[in-house]
C-alpha cells in the first residue's frame, strides 16, 4: 500500500508520456490533430523519413562529439577538483559552495551570458584575447568552432555536478586504507589506482550514466547559444527533435527522433552498468 502512490506517480507522469510518444511516432500527428482528433497510422514511416534525411548523419555525429567531449572533460576536471577539495585548507568550504553556482543558474540564463561572452565583436573573451594581439574569434558563427564552443560551455555547466557527487564518494573512503597502504609504499598515484578508484567505482558509474543521459537530451543550452547553427554544425538529435516538433510541427517525426534518443540512452546505461558490474565481480 505504501508504494502505490509512487507507482501511480511513475505511471502517470513517466509511463504515459513515453507510451504517448511511441504512439505519436507511429502516426501522422500534425497541428490539425489538435482540432480534428484524427492522426492516421503510418507505421514506421516517420522513422524512415528521419533516418533517410540527409541531416540524420550530421546530428548523430554532432550528438556523439557533444556527448563524449562534454562527459570526458566534465568527469576529468570534476574528479581533479574533488580530489583537490579533499584536502583541508582555508576557505575550502566557501570555494566548494561557489563551485555550485553554475549548477544553480537557470540554463537559459547561463546560455545568454555565455552568448555575450563568446560574441565575436563585443564579447568579453575576444576583448581579453585582443589584449595579446589575437584577432576576434568567431566562436558561435563559425561552423568549425561553434560545436567546440558549445561543448566548452556545457563542460562548465557540468563540472559542479561531477565534483559534488565524486567528492561525496571520496569522503566515504576510509582513511585507514590510505594509512595501511602507505606502510607498503602505496602513495600518490599508486594509492589512487589501488584504493581510491576501486572505492568510488559505483559513484563513477552513477556520474557517467546520469551525465550521458542528461547530455544526450540537452536542448536549452544549444538553442540559447546557436539555435543548432551555423549550417547545422551544432544540431544534435535533441535539438532536431525540438525543431521537428515545435518549429516544423511534424510531431510524428519529432517523436521518432526522441524515441531514438531514449533507445540510445537505455542501451548505453545497460551496457555500461553491465560492464562495470562485470569488472567489479572479476
Amino acid at each position: 500500500m505504501f508504494v502505490i502512490p509512487a507507482i501511480l506517480f511513475v505511471l502517470i507522469f513517466f509511463g504515459y508520456p513515453v507510451v504517448k510518444n511511441v504512439t505519436m511516432s507511429l502516426q501522422n500527428y500534425t497541428t490539425a490533430t489538435f482540432y480534428t482528433g484524427e492522426a492516421p497510422w503510418v507505421g514506421f514511416a516517420n522513422y524512415v523519413s528521419v533516418v533517410t534525411n540527409s541531416l540524420f548523419s550530421t546530428t548523430v555525429v554532432n550528438t556523439a562529439l557533444f556527448t563524449i567531449g562534454s562527459i570526458a572533460l566534465q568527469f576529468v576536471i570534476g574528479l581533479a577538483l574533488a580530489l583537490f577539495f579533499t584536502r583541508q585548507f582555508p576557505l575550502g568550504g566557501f570555494l566548494r559552495s561557489m563551485l555550485l553556482l553554475p549548477w544553480l543558474l537557470p540554463l537559459i540564463a547561463s546560455s545568454a551570458v555565455w552568448k555575450w561572452i563568446l560574441d565575436q565583436d563585443s564579447g568579453a573573451l575576444n576583448q581579453f584575447l585582443g589584449l595579446f594581439g589575437i584577432q576576434p574569434v568567431p566562436w558561435l558563427v563559425s561552423p568549425s568552432l561553434a560545436l567546440v564552443a558549445v561543448i566548452g560551455v556545457n563542460i562548465w555547466l557540468g563540472i559542479p555536478f561531477n565534483t559534488t557527487i565524486l567528492y561525496s564518494g571520496l569522503q566515504a573512503v576510509p582513511e585507514e586504507l590510505y594509512e595501511a597502504a602507505s606502510l607498503d609504499g602505496a602513495v600518490g598515484w599508486r594509492a589512487f589506482w589501488h584504493i581510491t578508484w576501486p572505492s568510488i567505482r559505483s559513484v563513477v558509474s552513477v556520474v557517467i550514466v546520469l551525465g550521458v543521459v542528461y547530455t544526450l537530451k540537452a536542448v536549452d543550452i544549444i538553442l540559447g547559444l546557436t539555435g543548432g547553427g551555423p549550417a547545422n554544425s551544432t544540431q544534435t538529435l535533441a535539438t532536431w527533435a525540438y525543431q521537428k516538433s515545435f518549429v516544423e510541427f511534424a510531431f510524428g517525426q519529432g517523436a521518432a527522433i526522441s524515441n531514438v534518443l531514449i533507445v540510445v540512452s537505455l542501451v548505453f546505461a545497460f551496457v555500461y552498468l553491465y560492464l562495470s558490474r562485470k569488472e567489479v565481480d572479476e
